[in-house]
């Protein structure tokens, strides 16, 4: 199920796009905490957003050049300011498409529709992956945390990955084996302790000290 987060301080405006996303089984959140949108934002993980321009604290632009240092999920700006102006700016803090309030409810699922399918019918599962503000790209197979770029080795990757998948939950060490065997020769126990520990000392300088969680005998989690 896709997920639609809708900033829009407007609540009849943010409400009435809810119910009409959710007879097309869309997952919508509406976004209460307009001082802190990347906070929704990291919570939900959308896989689309929608975004006034006029909003509390900080405006839409804002907010838009906020998640594409993370993220390239699909942006669609809402508003009446719909000028040539206005539109240029949206498009270059990094908006996908546009719409002019006030719209038709069905025009704007159509838009929805379209973006998505742009955007994810040649992909496989969620373009990101987060924990603790900490954002895996599976496109890029990078780690983003606030303004730093984390580059990951293959395993690293794989690794990270694997755990993000199972948040929550413990991942044995012969299940990230088998990940790592999957496309690589033979990997033993040593080579994938070596991996982890390299992993952690890349986070840690990063600043996300105890990201990875061993639980001994069994294996590792992200909580």
């Amino acid at each position: 199920m896709y997920r639609i987060l809708i900033v829009e301080d407007d609540k009849g405006i943010a409400e009435a796009i809810r119910l009409q996303a959710e007879m097309w089984d869309f997952s919508v959140r509406i976004a209460e905490n307009f001082r802190n949108v990347m906070g929704e934002f990291q919570a939900f993980q959308p896989h689309l957003v929608l975004m006034d321009i006029t909003l509390p604290c900080f405006n839409g632009y804002h907010w838009c050049t906020e998640i594409r240092k993370v993220s390239k999920v699909p942006i669609l700006f809402l508003s009446s300011a719909a000028d040539n102006m206005n539109i240029i700016m949206a498009m270059n803090s990094g908006a996908d498409d546009f719409i002019a309030k006030p719209f038709d409810l069905t025009v704007l699922v159509a838009k929805i529709q379209a973006l998505l399918r742009r955007s994810y019918d040649f992909t496989v599962g969620a373009p990101l992956l987060q924990h603790r503000g900490a954002f895996l790209n599976t496109e890029d197979q990078n780690l983003k945390y606030q303004d730093l770029v984390i580059p990951l080795t293959k395993n690293e990757y794989r690794i990270l990955l694997c755990l993000l998948e199972n948040k929550g939950k413990v991942v044995s060490r012969e299940k990230l084996m088998e990940r790592l065997w999957a496309t690589e020769q033979f990997v033993d126990e040593n080579t994938l302790t070596v991996n982890v520990n390299r992993l952690r000392r890349k986070l840690d300088g990063a600043g996300l000290s105890d990201f990875i969680t061993t639980k001994f005998g069994v294996g590792y989690l992200v909580e």
